[in-house]
């Protein structure tokens, strides 16, 4: 009797002592999917824009992987299900709501707690209205039945201006300081270099930007918005906020009056998008064309190799299309 008895006293002290370390496993792994085996923390990039804000104020601290690919469109991004699975298993998800509809949607599906939006952290508006009071790529957007942007219509390319970039970068960095509270203080300091930097930028812009000879410029798709409102530039865009939409046979009308009554020296096209329409309409006109980076992605054919770079060039292109001294 004495041995049974002690037999199964000593099942429950087994099993304890078997189920305790598997416990413990799977609260390891648990933890270990937020951060890689060095300790950094596992962080998704919906797309450049998300990407390089990540890379800037994370460093040495973050593992950063993005959602979208070098030379990949990002507006026509597709996710698989494996993909959208995976999302739950990292650390943090920076994105920007509105601009990558799959990318939303797996936000949604995958049930990930930790997605930053980073718009949340500046503002949103409505861009591209014109010195008449329309807002021609809004109304064209709406005849071909696209509606890019958030579902207010407002438009979601806010790292073109370097002041809406740097509120976002501030964002960013208080949201990963609230992740990884041990690199806080490093993600803060990040964000502020970060900030002060895309300050100097802005006044490159400003600077570089006056005694023009026109303030009107022509682009394929409605990106620059933000941009041209932060200079005092009016931007006159051919497909509108969706750069897959087919602009109307009205709007090319109102774009070759335009050209003509502003003095437009150059339409404008971009790298990650076909450069077909914008050429079209420049042979018609008799224009110069050339590359206006939105800065959507990265690729060979960009015309630098970081959103400084970048944005450097993009002041370049339009000094010398606006015909500023």
């Amino acid at each position: 009797m004495s041995v049974m008895k002690n037999f199964r006293r000593l099942i429950p002290v087994a099993a304890l002592a078997v189920a305790a370390p598997l416990a413990l496993s799977a609260c390891g792994d648990s933890a270990s999917a937020k951060t890689t085996e060095d300790g950094r923390l596992k962080v998704t990039a919906s797309f450049y824009p998300t990407q390089f804000l990540v890379e800037q104020i994370g460093r040495d601290h973050v593992q950063v992987s993005t959602l979208t690919k070098p030379g990949t469109e990002p507006h026509d991004l597709e996710l698989s299900p494996r993909q959208t699975g995976e999302l739950a298993d990292t650390g943090m998800i920076i994105y920007l709501k509105g601009i990558q509809p799959a990318v939303d949607d797996a936000i949604k599906e995958s049930g990930v707690k930790d997605a930053v939006d980073i718009a949340k952290f500046t503002t949103l508006e409505k861009t591209g209205t014109t010195e008449d009071g329309h807002a021609h790529e809004e109304e064209h957007a709406e005849e071909e039945g696209h509606d890019h942007g958030d579902e207010h219509g407002l438009d979601p390319h806010i790292w073109i201006d370097p002041v809406r970039y740097a509120q976002t970068a501030k964002g960013v960095g208080e949201a990963m300081a609230k992740a990884d509270p041990d690199h806080a203080a490093d993600y803060r300091r990040n964000a502020a270099d970060l900030a002060d930097r895309l300050g100097k930028l802005d006044k490159s812009f400003a600077g570089g930007l006056k005694n023009r000879t026109t303030d009107t410029f022509i682009t394929t798709h409605a990106a620059f918005g933000y941009l041209a409102d932060r200079y005092g530039l009016v931007q006159e865009s051919i497909k509108g906020l969706d750069p897959e939409s087919e602009p109307s046979a009205k709007r090319m009308r109102e774009l070759h009056e335009i050209a003509e009554h502003d003095d437009v020296t150059t339409v404008f096209f971009e790298t990650l998008v076909s450069p077909k329409t914008a050429e079209t309409l420049a042979g018609d006109l008799g224009l110069r064309t050339a590359v206006l980076d939105p800065i959507e992605g990265i690729s060979d054919t960009s015309p630098g190799s970081d959103y400084f770079q970048v944005q450097e060039a993009n002041l370049k292109t339009l000094q010398k299309a606006l015909g500023a001294k």
